[in-house]
């Protein structure tokens, strides 16, 4: 045989096993902001450097409604999705139908801030890697509050009086779109976010204490929602009650909001160059009831799992730690303004000169508010779902929030039996 010809038969069999390992993969991944066009271009990357090929199963940007399909998709054993896009309150759960990744990761995990990767650690299996976190803040018209002689609020009712006081002021001189506030005020786990942020900055605990106690039947809790309940058609528009975040961002982003409350994802959006809004605004914590309570942001944040019906369990745990290397972070806090889970790429200079905010925002993240995930641990989402029902019922003026909330009291006692 020529060497012409050995080197042929080689390079044949060297293809064989090339296509032979690669791997065709799925990831459901969410809709929010501009997340899939980067998952794409991340995606692409990943399969020229594998081989493997990544379909991207689109999910509807409403975390609700993509637990609720993800459940369906594993209760069933499915084995066309490979990698979940996870919320940080899902771990709990959803645990047992994720691969556990300890050993897979043990190179890279002592990378991310402790307490994301115990939020993702269940019964001592880690279960998903940290894609990025997530802790919202209080968005302002920095332009509108200088033209006004207006500081950013540090209370509730500060941040009520000055969204009131510019709104009219902005419409007696023509702007008659604007309003004071937009925030997320739907019946789903947004709103549960918003209204544990009300609560909690007023003192009124967090809906289920860390020692299973519940607690959100409380005056404090209540007097937190009826002052929102106050902000309902006079600084907040009616339709607020059927808000999620990009409805939120989308008032915000045409130059229609003094002040908005969201995630990190909506700072570069918002000075995108299609935005009314860019270099007008910038963010602060989130208020309180009074001087001296601490500020509250829910902590959020998303995870990659592997499903332990995959058939490709090898190539999706190859996906996963990709996604979620720092290399992938970096791009993600540059292109999407999203908060890294690697403590290192807060001292990037790269990512502190395009997004100047960041830094700042690890304080409010690492003091964020968990919600009550893992102390309900499977029945959380029972336990979310009654609770932001409660507060929208509120909201819409059915019922006061000491009715509500005396109702929900029993349902969640009943729901809690001998134990969570």
């Amino acid at each position: 045989m020529t060497m012409l010809l050995r080197t042929l038969t080689f390079c044949a069999a060297l293809g064989a096993v090339d296509l032979a390992v690669a791997a065709e993969l799925s990831l459901a991944a969410n809709t929010t902001g501009k997340n899939v066009h980067f998952m794409r271009e991340q995606l692409d990357l990943f399969e020229k450097q594998t081989g493997h090929k990544v379909n991207l199963v689109t999910m509807p940007p409403s975390s609700s409604e993509q637990f609720s399909q993800y459940r369906l998709w594993l209760a069933a054993e499915n084995k066309d999705v490979d990698v979940y896009q996870t919320d940080v309150i899902w771990a709990p759960q959803l645990a047992d139908q994720f691969v556990d990744l300890t050993e897979a990761a043990k190179d890279v995990v002592g990378d991310y801030f402790p307490s994301i990767i115990q939020s993702q650690t269940v019964n001592g299996r880690l279960v998903a890697l940290p894609l990025f976190t997530d802790a919202p803040a209080l968005y302002y018209r920095k332009d509108l509050l200088e033209k006004y002689s207006k500081t950013a609020p540090k209370t509730w009712d500060e941040l009520a009086a000055t969204a009131k006081e510019i709104q009219e002021k902005e419409r007696a001189a023509g702007n008659a779109d604007i309003w004071g506030f937009v925030f997320q005020a739907n019946a789903y786990e947004g709103l549960t976010c918003n209204a544990l942020e009300w609560i909690k900055s007023s003192g009124g605990g967090q809906i289920v204490e860390p020692d299973g106690t519940i607690s959100v039947n409380n005056e404090k809790a209540a007097a937190a929602i009826d002052r929102v309940k106050e902000w309902i058609g006079t600084i907040a528009p009616e339709g607020v009650l059927a808000y999620q975040e990009e409805e939120s961002r989308g008032v915000w982003q045409t130059g229609n909001a003094v002040f908005m409350r969201n995630w990190p994802y909506a700072y570069a959006l918002g000075n995108g160059d299609d935005s009314a809004v860019k270099g007008k605004f910038d963010v602060t914590p989130l208020p309180t009831a009074s001087e001296g309570e601490k500020p509250s942001s829910t902590l959020g944040g998303w995870n990659l799992a592997v499903s332990k019906y995959s058939d490709e369990q090898e190539a999706a745990i190859e996906l996963v730690k990709f996604l979620s290397s720092k290399e992938v972070q970096k791009q993600r806090a540059l292109q999407l303004s999203q908060l890294p889970t690697l403590a290192a790429l807060y001292d990037d200079a790269e990512i502190a000169a395009a997004q100047p905010f960041m830094p700042s925002w690890k304080p409010i993240f690492q003091s964020a508010v968990p919600r009550p995930s893992a102390v309900a641990k499977v029945k959380y989402n029972e336990v979310s779902s009654k609770f932001w029902s409660a507060v929208h019922n509120t909201l819409s003026g059915d019922g006061t929030a000491a009715e509500n909330l005396e109702l929900l009291e029993v349902e969640l006692t009943e729901l809690k039996g001998d134990s969570w």
